[in-house]
């Protein structure tokens, strides 16, 4: 894998100069985010040895490097999710691929559904912990020493200085922002009224079927995480609603101009750091 990686790593480095500080793992819907991004070199998923293409509806498949209010970073402009059929170590690739191009921190954003009754579609929730309910995890198999340990820490897996630098973005810019644990499912299927009851008891606020891995391999490798969920619709059993993909996308992309601002003013004050 480490020769993947360095190969990878090498191909995209011929083609761009940008050494990325922050990189950036956009969620469904998302994606109008990348209309910020200056000095933009922009690769496709398909040409990048070893990266698999993304198959979801919503998920361009690009990585894009470029400036950020003057901070040089590094965007996924879709990700990959194991439900695509796809073994962990593929479904985390990407974002090993942005620790080893120099990323200090990564900033993960998805579309969940809401599980906590206080939240409505629309809203922006800062990950403050997350619940692994996908059955898998990515660090399974044979350690590589040079990326990690063997048992990496996660009491502290989304990063709590981080957490306060984006709460304080979003104050700034005059709005509250929301507070919540995500819990990663396998999908694809929607969750049932009773799953999402389970998870509701368990303690989990939203829900979706990406992140928890990505926030795992980071960790591993020593790489400061934080993340934002859109809730895009409540958790099937809140309210009479026939969930849908494309709705998803629409409400994303109403919350867009708040989803932008955050972003944009939180990369500008992690920079700082």
């Amino acid at each position: 894998m480490n020769d993947k990686f360095l190969q990878a790593t090498n191909f995209i480095k011929s083609i761009s100069s940008t050494k990325p500080k922050i990189g950036i793992v956009l969620g469904s819907g998302l994606g109008v985010f990348v209309e910020q991004i200056e000095n933009k070199t922009v690769i496709s998923y398909n040409d990048i040895p070893f990266f698999k293409k993304t198959t979801v509806e919503g998920h361009e498949g690009k990585l894009i490097l470029g400036k950020v209010a003057g901070i040089e970073v590094a965007v996924m402009q879709g990700r990959l999710h194991a439900y695509e059929g796809l073994p962990m170590e593929e479904v985390v690739f990407p974002v090993r691929l942005l620790a080893y191009l120099g990323i200090e921190t990564l900033i993960l954003t998805n579309a969940a559904g809401g599980v906590n009754l206080n939240f409505k579609p629309g809203d922006l929730v800062l990950i403050q912990d997350h619940i692994n309910l996908m059955g898998q995890n990515p660090l399974i198999g044979l350690n590589d020493n040079s990326m990690g340990p063997r048992f990496p820490d996660m009491s502290n897996a989304y990063n709590s200085e981080l957490n306060d630098i984006m709460k304080a973005a979003f104050l700034s810019l005059g709005h509250q922002i929301q507070e919540g644990v995500y819990a990663g499912v396998l999908g694809p299927t929607y969750e049932t009224p009773a799953e999402i009851k389970m998870i509701r008891t368990l303690g989990g606020d939203m829900v979706g079927m990406s992140t928890v891995p990505e926030a795992i391999a980071a960790n591993h490798m020593g790489i400061k995480v934080c993340g934002v969920s859109c809730i895009t619709n409540m958790g099937a059993g809140i309210v009479k609603q026939t969930l849908k993909h494309e709705d998803i996308k629409d409400v994303a992309a109403k919350v867009m101009v708040h989803f932008t601002a955050l972003l944009t003013e939180s990369i500008k004050k992690i920079g700082q750091l």
